[in-house]
């Protein structure tokens, strides 16, 4: 069983480790004097921060459904169930290619992937 989903606003959904402050972008001006910056509460698409962010979020979600993340290629995250059966995903940027050989944990790896994120299966 081969399944991809796609993780929607994926860099929309990270926290920044670091404080980062941007000028105040144009219109909003008038509200601000020429000295202020805006300090953002979240990672945005376009900085340089931002896909470390995501994929610690997706990291930490997959540590707590109990995936082993891979020493090798640490975008690649597995759970061995006590039947036997195993689940393995791989991560590209926000795109999630699932295999396994039990449709019901792939189902449930579904589930509670929609609960922390947007996602849409192919």
């Amino acid at each position: 069983m081969l399944r991809q989903f796609d993780v929607k606003n994926a860099f929309l959904l990270g926290d920044l480790e670091e404080e980062m402050y941007m000028d105040a972008p144009p219109g909003f001006n008038k509200k601000f004097t020429t000295n202020q910056v805006c300090k953002f509460k979240k990672a945005l698409y376009g900085l340089n921060q931002s896909p470390r962010a995501w994929f610690g979020r997706f990291t930490k979600a997959m540590i707590e459904m109990e995936f082993q993340q891979s020493q090798g290629d640490y975008t690649l995250f597995i759970k061995h169930f006590s039947s036997g059966k195993v689940t393995t995903l791989i991560v590209y940027v926000n795109d999630i290619i699932v295999t396994g050989d039990d449709l019901g944990e792939i189902k449930q790896l579904k589930q509670r992937l929609a609960k922390e994120f947007e996602i849409k299966d192919f």
